[in-house]
């Protein structure tokens, strides 16, 4: 723990001066990790979104294949470079509202290289295959326990910062933190219990419908409080402190704050509308969904209406331009969620490109945006540095906004065109679009469009990149001296902030209680919706009512993992709605009980193929295995990659005990003989199909091939259930 000096004894005295030795130096780190994982994230979008223009890039190498660099990209713009952008901002902010050195030093930078370090984790593993196959959670167990690990550092320093504080209240900003850190616990924890079947393996102790709701309770969640509530604290920390002004309502900001800690939780179902969740569940996320719009554009009023009387900062000051421009996006993304949230405008939008546009508004508008106003912000700050050329941050400005409309609408016109080209049907319930791949070659040009919307984005970062690194060259030498502070200094921008006599500021003054009530606000709803799942006795018992389901057998439990580790899920369904159109195309409307053996559950989120729920038996064996190596063998105009590793590289049969092992402990219905026998059940099976692929002219295949055992698993989708009958809650 650190010393405080000070010096005089009024602290009540508006003259006062007090020296205060804030840690900034860990705040430079943080930002300087903000810009070079950035660029990481950028690249890896652009490099997809062009993968998806033109197939050809990337091909014949696995590492670089659009399943595995995929979730690359999302993990490094969610956790890399929002992450350290959020420390940063938090770091900074926090010292100067609680007029407080950061509790420990030593603490500070065990989170700076430990968030680090699971980064570079992240970046060795995920181009290799090694995910659990959860959206936004696809780092395996060693890195999950050493994410639950730093987290908590990173919370302990904030919270016992907060009890040295020397200001009696704590902002509104603060408030944030707070829910932040307890929630992001919550969600990661739960979320990622697992059994361990190697150090690089495990599977996720939930299983089919169980497992879809805590993930996206987990998924939307880790939007709502990682990158949505921290960063409305730095909205509230750095647009007042831009333009030098108070924030509009304090009352608005006590609102914004309570409703949206209470309802955000309550609305991961609405990723799963018109499944196989039932239908109370989807009611319950949908309903919570479309009352998010409230708190939401509260907040944004508050953060735009903060410039009144100052509004010509708008034009003369770059970082405040930016910061206001991401609360302006901020509000367009929660207007869209909610709207996407209602099940008829899901039916549209669901697996389309519509929420790519969604999603891309939020991370490229409202978090990119305003982690480049904070950063333009900080770093003449930081490194008493000469002014940043104001002409390339407008530059910047302009760049980045035509960048971030030209990829949104591109998106928009895609998944608005596949939604429709999938439900079009005509007066005798024919599909007008049967051929799958008619709704893909259409969408292409605009494929190309979203590409030069990324790198019109892109390029606008690197100028970024070029005018803070000439900024830092021209730092002070005393840069890492101690910061003078006058005291109240925010407090002079807040004072009003806070009406006499107002409960809530008596609260303000309890941070602990204020976050044990966050806590208990986030409970509520995760126990309404999650817990009747987790908490029953069996399946068979209860959610499932007895059905018969086949679970897999060892062979077709590797090629499942092997479609996991590729990251087919990313581009294929396997959940047929409950929509007409649905049904005609695919088959029967996936039941809940089909997946109630799946650990990871694999319903999707994205339809760049055909659903696969009903795959098993459409197509023999060999166009599998043509299919895989060269998917344009059998359809001239697809846009698959091909994954001609699958046939030279070998299946790891040695390992299939283990993981039969682990899977019976969690409940899947395997025997003794099941898990000793696992490797020759195996190559019995493998026998067979590869006999069948011989004779129908496949050469140069062998029973260990990966290609045998994905063809396996895919064989028997859609044939899971052994006596069909109508089970489970619908």
């Amino acid at each position: 723990m650190n010393n405080q000096q000070s010096s005089g004894a009024n602290t009540g005295s508006q003259n006062q001066v007090e020296s205060f030795q804030y840690d900034d130096d860990i705040v430079r780190k943080f930002t300087l990790a903000t810009l070079t994982w950035g660029l990481v994230a950028m690249l890896a979008g652009l490099y997809i979104a062009l993968q998806l223009a033109y197939f050809k890039l990337g091909q014949n190498l696995p590492w670089l294949s659009f399943g595995r660099i995929r979730p690359l990209h999302t993990n490094a713009a969610i956790f890399a470079f929002a992450g350290n952008a959020i420390f940063a901002g938090i770091y900074y902010s926090t010292q100067r509202l609680l007029r407080t050195r950061l509790w420990s030093d030593a603490v500070s930078r065990f989170h700076f290289w430990g968030w680090q370090t699971i980064i570079v984790s992240a970046a060795l593993t995920l181009p290799f295959g090694i995910t659990q196959g959860k959206e936004y959670a696809e780092l395996e167990w060693p890195i999950d326990i050493l994410i639950a690990v730093v987290w908590v550092a990173f919370g302990l320093n904030l919270l016992q910062t907060i009890r040295i504080r020397r200001e009696k209240h704590i902002y509104v900003a603060i408030w944030f933190y707070i829910a932040t850190f307890i929630t992001v616990a919550v969600l990661h924890i739960v979320n990622s219990l697992a059994i361990p079947v190697t150090f690089f393996k495990s599977y996720e102790i939930y299983a089919g419908v169980t497992d879809a709701l805590v993930q996206w309770w987990y998924g939307h969640n880790a939007v709502a409080f990682f990158l949505t509530t921290p960063f409305l604290g730095l909205m509230y920390y750095f647009i007042p402190k831009a333009v030098n002004r108070p924030v509009y309502s304090y009352r608005l900001s006590v609102i914004h704050f309570w409703t949206l800690v209470f309802i955000y939780i309550w609305a991961g179902p609405h990723h799963l509308l018109n499944t196989a969740l039932p239908d109370w569940a989807q009611t319950v996320g949908m309903v919570f969904s479309v009352m998010l719009w409230i708190p939401s554009w509260g907040g944004m009023i508050n953060g735009i209406l903060t410039l009144r009387g100052a509004w010509d900062k708008l034009r003369t000051d770059p970082p405040t331009k930016f910061l206001v421009a991401a609360t302006t996006f901020y509000g367009m993304a929660t207007f869209e969620g909610p709207l996407l949230a209602i099940k008829s405008v899901s039916a549209l939008a669901h697996y389309t490109d519509w929420i790519i546009a969604h999603v891309h508004a939020g991370a490229l508008g409202w978090n990119g945006l305003l982690s480049f106003g904070m950063i333009y912000y900080l770093v003449p700050r930081l490194w008493k540095t000469k002014p940043l050329n104001v002409s390339w941050m407008n530059i910047h400005f302009w760049t980045a906004t035509v960048g971030i409309l030209i990829y949104t609408i591109s998106m928009w016109a895609a998944g608005i065109t596949q939604g429709l080209m999938w439900m079009g049907m005509d007066s005798a319930g024919k599909l007008l679009y049967p051929d799958f791949v008619q709704t893909v070659i259409r969408i292409v040009p605009l494929y190309w469009v979203r590409a030069f919307g990324g790198l019109l984005y892109l390029s606008g970062f690197v100028l970024m990149l070029v005018n803070v690194y000439q900024a830092i060259q021209t730092a002070s030498a005393d840069y890492t001296n101690e910061v003078t502070d006058r005291y109240p200094r925010f407090k002079a921008l807040t004072e009003k902030l806070f009406s006499p006599g107002f409960t809530h500021e008596r609260l303000e003054a309890m941070p602990m209680v204020l976050a044990g009530l966050a806590l208990v606000g986030i409970l509520i709803g995760t126990a309404v919706e999650i817990v009747p799942f987790v908490t029953a006795n069996s399946y068979s018992e209860s959610i499932y009512q007895g059905a018969k389901v086949k679970h897999y057998t060892p062979l077709e439990q590797a090629g499942r993992d092997i479609y996991v580790r590729e990251g087919c899920y990313l581009c294929h369904s396997q959940m047929i709605r409950k929509l007409d159109f649905d049904v005609v195309r695919y088959g029967p409307e996936s039941k809940m009980e089909e997946s109630m053996w799946d650990h990871p559950f694999q319903w999707g989120s994205k339809r760049i193929g055909p659903d696969l729920a009903r795959e098993g038996g459409k197509f023999p064996n060999l166009w599998h295995y043509r299919h895989m190596n060269n998917p344009r063998d059998l359809t001239a105009q697809s846009i698959m990659p091909s994954y001609p590793w699958l046939l030279s590289d070998k299946t790891d049969f040695e390992v299939l005990s283990k993981k039969i092992s682990v899977l019976k402990t969690l409940g899947v219905p395997y025997s003794d003989d099941d898990v000793s026998n696992a490797v020759a059940l195996a190559h019995a099976q493998a026998k067979i199909i590869v006999d069948d692929l011989k004779a129908n002219g496949a050469t140069m295949v062998d029973e260990d091939r990966e290609i045998v055992a994905l063809i396996a698993y895919l064989q028997l989708l859609g044939k899971q259930i052994e006596a069909p009958q109508k089970v489970g809650a619908r």
